[in-house]
């Protein structure tokens, strides 16, 4: 593997077949999304729930229903139609469905 230098002198391998997570990611998507999942942290009985929460894991059913619900939502702006909360709601809601759908598959083994 090849070995790069520095003007500092420092050294390092290549970053070649690195997976590059700043490439595929956006901070301003990134961003949206820790904004839309703080305003939804508040539950309806008044009490503020974890931001890890989901990570506690959901069923797949709920996941795919919400998912639906903001896809409907992002296809219903797309056509130019209102929808029950805008366009970056159902985009960030259903980012975050897809993340829990995810982590689910990941944890029941199905990851590539």
């Amino acid at each position: 593997m090849a070995i790069r230098k520095f003007k500092s002198g420092a050294t390092r391998d290549t970053d070649e077949g690195k997976i590059d997570y700043a490439g595929f990611l956006h901070p301003k998507v990134i961003e949206a999304f820790g904004k839309y999942m703080h305003k939804h942290r508040m539950q309806t009985d008044g009490s503020m729930r974890a931001s890890d929460n989901w990570k506690k894991g959901m069923p797949r059913d709920e996941l795919f229903k919400s998912g639906m619900r903001h896809f409907m939502d992002w296809w219903l702006e797309h056509e130019g139609f209102a929808s029950r909360e805008g366009m970056m709601d159902a985009l960030m809601g259903l980012m975050f469905n897809v993340q829990g759908y995810a982590l689910e598959v990941i944890r029941d083994g199905e990851s590539n």
